[in-house]
């Protein structure tokens, strides 16, 4: 891997978290505010975390089983924060209960 690719790799890779992130608080913000643009904003940065997974295994130079490895992560993205989000409200509903 040359100098170039890994910084070009390592950008890709590390705005890819920050994607997720990103997906993660919105959509957790959008569902409990119940603010529709929250949720959009939520879906989009979902949509560039996808889209940077993609591009990190069509132009990096990483092997097969890494790139199949950060595909796999991003579409687990997915789930991530609907599931936690159910997770936290059972929690607290018990809570209040």
């Amino acid at each position: 891997m040359t100098p170039e690719a890994l910084i070009q790799t390592a950008l890709m890779m590390g705005l890819l978290v920050a994607a997720g992130g990103a997906w993660s608080l919105l959509y957790c913000l959008g569902k409990t505010r119940r603010r529709s643009e929250l949720m959009h904003a939520a879906l989009g940065c979902y949509a560039v975390a996808l889209g940077l997974a993609i591009a990190i295994a069509l132009d990096s130079p990483l092997s097969i089983g890494w790139k199949l490895l950060i595909l796999v992560s991003a579409l687990a993205y997915a789930g991530i924060p609907p599931m936690t989000l159910r997770y936290l409200q059972r929690t607290h509903a018990g809570e209040e209960a």
